[in-house]
């Protein structure tokens, strides 16, 4: 799977039709072509919110509830999610570059084509979430749960995982051999499906051995 490259806000097929964010963000808002810039949301109130061929810029949300809300074609730079109710989004090619995401609950999500690069995901909960053709690109996840989720065509290239847990996780066509890192604290049984090199097979003996219960004893 090649590595995707993050692209600039003027490489955009939409870029030339995006205007200006004016008005307020609320309940099922209805964001079209707008670029946002510098602005900081707290507490909005924001379920069922709809971005379409949007372009996001250090924009920061913290706390608040954006339940059930669509990005679809939304490019994001320097975004901040902080502590923000995202349950039950729907993401589709969308794009994150050098985002931070910070104590998010964004369980039962859908993702499909969706790149997060230089991103930082730091206590964020993916249980039950959909994932398909989602890249981590040179990211840090630091207590990540994917409990009980489902990931297809998945990969981490380049990404530090810390602390990471997939217990009942399914996945199909999963890459972690160019991850830098794999810390997972639970769910090894589940990583069926995935694909993973032979210095990372070494490295996760003692914790494949835990989960299938063997006692490894040299006496």
């Amino acid at each position: 799977m090649p590595v995707p490259v993050p692209r600039t806000l003027s490489e955009l097929p939409y870029a030339a039709h995006l205007t200006p964010f004016q008005g307020s963000l609320g309940r099922e808002s209805d964001l079209d072509g707008v670029r946002l810039d510098g602005e900081s949301f707290d507490g909005v109130d924001g379920g069922s919110v709809r971005f379409t061929e949007s372009a996001l810029s250090s924009v920061t949300f913290t706390g608040g509830r954006m339940r059930r809300g669509r990005f679809n074609e939304v490019w994001m730079h320097t975004v901040r999610f902080v502590a923000t109710d995202l349950v039950e989004t729907a993401w589709m090619d969308t794009e994150v570059i050098a985002g931070s995401l910070a104590g998010l609950e964004l369980f039962s999500a859908e993702m499909n084509r969706v790149t997060f690069h230089h991103c930082k995901l730091d206590s964020v909960n993916l249980r039950a979430s959909t994932l398909r053709n989602v890249s981590f690109v040179d990211c840090l996840l630091r207590d990540v749960d994917f409990a009980g989720a489902r990931l297809d065509r998945v990969a981490f290239p380049g990404s530090t995982l810390e602390e990471a847990r997939f217990a009942r996780a399914r996945m199909t066509g999963v890459d972690l051999r160019t991850a830098a890192r794999l810390g997972i604290v639970d769910g090894a049984e589940s990583l069926r499906g995935a694909t993973i090199s032979t210095v990372q097979m070494m490295d996760f003996a003692p914790v494949f051995a835990q989960a299938l219960g063997i006692t490894v004893a040299d006496r």
